[in-house]
């Protein structure tokens, strides 16, 4: 598989994330339900505790890739949705550092909701790799 970043301005790039990702020669394309932070039983976790949603948002979608033989290297979409958007920004080096340890900038969309499927959920990922 081959990867091009393909950004018209830089200023996304200097965000940590690709305005889009041209994928060629690719053989798999996981596209991944959206991963909260829920326990191994299903259990909703960390109720009011952003950072810690995060990063258990996080393990879950790494869960599911290493699952098909992917890592967060192999993402090429994530789309973030978050119930608060600032509290959201003041975590988001959770985020970041994960995908900068993979090397991986995403193209990525963050939306504000309302609420998330289960009401003390804050965050949840949705992503697309390709293998």
């Amino acid at each position: 598989m081959e990867r091009t970043a393909v950004n018209p301005w830089a200023w996304s790039g200097e965000l940590g994330y690709n305005q889009g990702e041209l994928v060629t020669g690719h053989t798999r394309t996981l596209y991944c339900s959206g991963q909260t932070a829920m326990s191994e039983d299903g259990k909703p976790e960390h109720a009011g505790d952003m950072a810690a949603q995060l990063t258990l948002s996080l393990d879950n979608l790494e869960a599911v890739l290493g699952e098909a033989g992917m890592t967060l290297a192999h993402l090429v979409r994530l789309n973030v949705y978050t119930t608060d958007v600032d509290r959201l920004f003041a975590h988001y080096g959770v985020l970041a550092a994960r995908l900068g340890a993979a090397r991986v900038a995403p193209a990525t969309t963050m939306l504000g909701v309302t609420r998330l499927a289960i009401p003390d959920l804050l965050v949840e990922l949705e992503g697309t790799a390709v293998a």
